[in-house]
């Protein structure tokens, strides 16, 4: 009798620079996570430019295991960046979900402050993999500017945001503010709240 394969055991893991997938045992996929996590850590407290052994070091696990995952520094800055363009998706649909309208969108534009300024301690890597993977920015761009349209649309439809500003007109807006190097957290929450107040319809 032929062994039947087992199932519940494997996930699927996003092959850096591909988006072919291959399954992945459970130890694997705990171990994939640990190194995204220490990765942004690291990253967070060191810059771009941490090495892989302080990243496998964060992780606990060997740089063996690190190379298994990622074979290039430029594979490791790329699932960080996936995977906080993923957390910012999923804000939009929790604060949908559990928020009303206009402290959604508020909750939401407070996400993607936080997510552009983190993303700015390994822009240049980040750079890197934008060139590496040209289509890495366009379809995290559309993701987070449909995930916006989202909240923003809800909270026009409610009438508590003014009908003639789209999704990428605020993006503009956020973009612009984020990238600043000289943008402290004082500034951003102060700049956030005149978007907010320039949301609002007219009285």
């Amino acid at each position: 009798m032929t062994a039947q394969p087992r199932t519940g055991t494997a996930t699927v893991e996003r092959v850096p620079g591909d988006e072919a997938a291959r399954p992945m045992r459970a130890d694997a996929k705990r171990n994939y996570e640990r190194l995204v996590t220490a990765a942004r850590m690291v990253f967070a407290q060191e810059g771009g430019g941490a090495s892989m052994e302080a990243i496998a070091k964060e992780a606990g696990v060997g740089v063996g295991t690190l190379y298994r995952h990622f074979p290039k520094r430029i594979d490791v800055v790329e699932a960080v960046y996936r995977e906080d363009v993923d957390e910012l998706i999923a804000v939009a649909e929790s604060v949908v979900a559990e928020l009303e309208p206009w402290p959604a969108l508020v909750a939401w534009l407070e996400a993607f402050v936080r997510y552009a300024i983190g993303k700015k301690r390994f822009l240049n890597e980040l750079h890197e993999a934008f060139e590496k993977n040209p289509e890495l920015r366009v379809a995290s761009r559309e993701r987070i500017e449909g995930a916006l349209g989202i909240v923003l649309e809800r909270a026009q439809a409610a009438g508590v945001v003014r009908t003639d500003v789209d999704a990428p007109d605020l993006m503009q807006l956020l973009g612009s503010m984020c990238m600043s190097v000289t943008l402290t957290p004082e500034q951003s929450t102060r700049l956030l709240v005149m978007i907010e107040d320039g949301l609002r319809p007219p009285s």
